[in-house]
This record gives structure tokens, sequence and C-alpha cells, in this order.
């Protein structure tokens, strides 16, 4: 085994702003001294792996759960599939039996929308579809007592849609867990343009009793996460379509700090994740800049990653081990002279720079419109929630230590080559201009 590698002063200052972004995180000031409502029981709508997941954080902090699916099938699955969690933990040692068997019983099952009736708060957690999730909220509008919170669990859709089919939108919140909601201690909390104080602060404590880091963000496609992770995404698609092969983008990430790199990321949650609302928006997206289709050819191909032995990668019967595949580098190859592109050698600085940068820019924008509060909470939204290298401080700290100027000096080259994606935030431009950081503001 490698021998731990010491920590350069660098990096123990990054983890220090990362522990500290953590308390700040929590502090709102537009809320302050605003009281949360008490949470005694807890309705989750969904007994899919997010819902069970939510389930199992509620139970953890003592709050008891109806966990409530739409069929008496889906209801089963999904209890068996937290019994099952627990009798993991078990066998790890993180567990024991009687604790298992407290918080099991603190779960009641139902298939009866109705049973929110004695709920504090209610987390709706089924599939990411907008009229969906809103019949769910006009039958939570009817049996959900007054004064409960009813939050959404997405990744990104507009959360006014939702609470506008409701009487009460002053009580509907974002509620972003991160999967596997029993595990993953990010919870971005979304305030929508009627959400109350109370209704945030309510959640933010919640997050709390949770042991999660709750994160404040307004609406915004993706919110703070999700909005960051598509540049980071796409780059990292476009470098692909450039010349580098996945292997060479995920060496250049892992050196950098990830745990995993993107590719390998994506075989092993599956690349169809997300394919058919990909595949709806582009009859309609915009055709004045460059859009990354590969991923979805590799569905087509029937490629879906780890779960069908080949991906961006090939893997063993058995094995996570993500293998190098001559097919599919074959594939991308001809992909890119189909596409006219002529492949070049990339470097792995330019790989960390494309990929880093346009997260960068994409926070400053977030910054200047006010959908994030502090540069430090959208750095612990990438340390806890995204696999960011925690010894690197997160993207925002990271521009800051490279120096804005130079950060923006190479996003306006990248601009004038490639175009649409990389139009500099104005708050880059301007912190650039007068020697600011992200941090000061």
């Amino acid at each position: 085994m490698n021998a731990p590698t010491e920590l350069t002063q660098q990096e123990s200052a990054a983890l220090a702003h990362v522990k500290a972004a953590e308390k700040a995180a929590a502090q709102i000031p537009v809320v302050a001294g605003v009281k949360p409502r008490d949470i005694e029981r807890a309705a989750v709508i969904g007994a899919g792996t997010m819902g069970g997941g939510i389930a199992m954080a509620l139970v953890a902090a003592g709050i008891p759960v109806t966990l409530i699916d739409a069929n008496e099938e889906g209801l089963q699955r999904g209890l068996a599939r937290i019994r099952d969690n627990y009798n993991q933990s078990i066998r790890r040692g993180k567990l024991d039996e009687s604790t298992r068997d407290a918080r099991l019983a603190l779960i009641t099952g139902s298939t009866a929308i109705a049973d929110v009736n004695d709920a504090d708060m209610v987390i709706e957690a089924v599939f990411e579809d907008l009229g969906l999730k809103q019949g769910i909220f006009r039958e939570l509008d009817q049996h959900a007592k007054a004064g409960a919170i009813l939050a959404t669990n997405t990744s990104g859709l507009d959360i006014n849609e939702i609470a506008a089919v409701t009487k009460r939108p002053q009580d509907v919140v974002g509620a972003h867990f991160f999967s596997p909601a029993h595990v993953m201690r990010l919870l971005e909390v979304v305030r929508a343009d009627k959400t109350s104080d109370e209704a945030v602060v309510t959640l933010m404590e919640l997050g709390r009793r949770m042991g999660k880091v709750s994160v404040y963000s307004l609406v915004y496609p993706g919110f703070i996460g999700n909005a960051l992770f598509r540049n980071y995404n796409r780059e990292a698609h476009f470098l692909v379509e450039d010349g580098a092969l996945p292997h060479e983008v995920d060496a250049a990430l892992k050196d950098f700090g990830y745990a995993m790199g993107i590719f390998a990321v994506h075989d092993m949650a599956g690349n169809d994740v997300g394919y058919q609302t990909r595949k709806a928006q582009m009859a309609t997206r915009p055709n004045d800049r460059r859009w990354n289709d590969l991923i979805m050819k590799l569905v087509d191909m029937g490629r879906l990653g780890q779960k069908s032995g080949k991906g961006w990668y090939r893997y063993e019967a058995g094995d996570r081990t993500p293998h190098r595949d001559p097919e599919i580098e074959q594939y991308i190859v001809e992909e890119s002279a189909r596409m006219g592109i002529a492949r070049r050698q990339i470097s792995p600085e330019e790989i960390i720079k494309r990929c880093m940068y346009g997260m960068i820019n994409e926070g400053a924008k977030l910054l200047e419109q006010g959908i994030a509060l502090r540069a430090s909470d959208i750095d612990v939204v990438y340390a806890t929630g995204y696999g960011f290298p925690a010894k690197r401080g997160g993207p925002m700290y990271y521009a800051d230590q490279i120096g804005l100027a130079n950060v923006y000096h190479d996003i306006k080259r990248l601009y004038e080559e490639y175009g649409y994606w990389w139009k500099p935030a104005p708050l880059l431009e301007k912190l650039a201009a007068s020697n600011g950081k992200f941090a000061d503001l």
C-alpha cells in the first residue's frame, strides 16, 4: 500500500476553506432571526431509490416517516431495499440489529396519498417529470395539513411551476438530495419566488438534523450544482470530439484529484440516465451553438456502461474496472471525422482548464444573479456533492488561487476560439480588471 502523501501548505489551506465554508453555508442573512417550524413527523412520496434514501435519512434523525408509493408492488420493493441497505450496514459493522429494528419501526408504508395528513413535512421524490410532480402537489394541497411544508426533490425543474398548482406556494420549497440520500451529505435548499422564510429555515434546520450540509439557492436551471456540472460535462465530451480519448480525460481529472474521471462515472451511473429528456429537447434546441450528442449515440448502440458490460470503456464480468476499448475509440475517431473536426493531441493542462474554467465562469453568473449567496457556498456544493477534490478548495477558491485575471484571459481566448458556451461572465471580467477575488464578494 502507498504511504499517505503529506499535504502541502496550499492543500491544508484549501481543506480549511472547505470546513469554514460548510459553517458559513448555514448563515442566510435574509432569514436571520426566523424560527423553524417543528418537524415531528414526515411523509415521503415515492419509494424508489431516492425516496427510500430520504426516508432512511429522516429516521436516522429520529423522525417517523410515512413512505407512500403509487402501488403496493413499488412500496414493497422500496421497503425491501431499505431493509437490505440496513443489513449491508450491519455486515460492514456500521450498524447493529437493534438500531436497524428501531429505524424500521419508524417507517410506515402506504399507497394512499391522503396519509400525508399528519406530516409536518412532506418530501416528494418521484421521477423528474414536471407534469407528474404537479399532479402530486395538487393532491398534497388537498390532503396535507395547514402549515405543513411541501418539499420537492428535483435536480433542476422550475419549482415556481410546481408551487403554482397549490393554494399555498409559501409552503413549497426545493429539497435537492443527492443519491444515495442516506449517505450523501449535500442538500440544496431551493427557494422559489413565493417560498416563505419559515419554509427555508425549517428545511435548512432539518438538513442539519439529518447530518447534512444544507446550501441555499434560488431557482435557476440546475440550481447551483447541476448548473456548473453541465459545463464540466459538456467540455469533457467536446474534448473527446476534439482529439482526446475518454481514458485521457479521466486520467487528467484523476491527477487533478477527482476519485473518478467523468467517463468512468457515466459508465457507473448508466449512460442512459436523462436519455429521454435529452431526446425530447433535441427537436427544439437552438442551432446557433455546439451540442454534445455522443453519449446519446452510445445508448443507441446499447453501450449503457457497467450494467451492459460496455460504455465508454469495456468491463469484464463481475468486475467494475474500466478497460480501454478499441471499438469505441475507433468509433469516436470516425465521429469526429463525420462532424468535420480535425482531431489533435490535447494536453492534460487543456483538459483541466476546459473542464474547470467552464464551471468557474458559470459560478460567476450564479453569484452575479444572486442564485448562490457566496462563492464559498458553490465550493461547498462541489466538495460535498460532486467529488471536486477538497484539497483544491472548490472551483471558486481554485479560481482565486490561479488569479481571476489569468482565468478571464483564458476564458476570453476560449470564447474567441469556440464561441457561445464560453462567453465570459461580466462579474468575472469586472473582478479580473480590478484584481479582485470571488472570496471578497
